[in-house]
């Protein structure tokens, strides 16, 4: 009997894991990278001056993003989807 539950077990987690890979790119469509408008130390990925997230040196730096919703950024003061 603990075999089974344990074989069930597996299978569900790895469907529920299976399930999170593919939700993931409908996740990212609706994302969008927006420049110039994160703090200093916050930003999502590496810059042209940095090399890893949460290293931008000052606030709005402007090869410096954050992943928003898409739509967004064009809202935000000093957004720019274009890096």
């Amino acid at each position: 009997m603990k075999n089974s539950n344990i074989a069930i077990a597996s299978a569900i987690s790895g469907l529920i894991a299976l399930g999170a890979f593919t939700a993931t790119p409908a996740a990212a469509a609706e994302k969008e990278k927006c420049y110039g408008v994160a703090k200093a130390g916050k930003n999502d990925c590496a810059t042209k001056s940095s090399s890893c997230a949460g290293t931008s040196k000052m606030d709005h730096q402007k090869d410096a993003f954050v992943v928003v919703p898409k739509g967004l950024c064009d809202k935000l003061a000093g957004g720019s989807t274009e890096g």
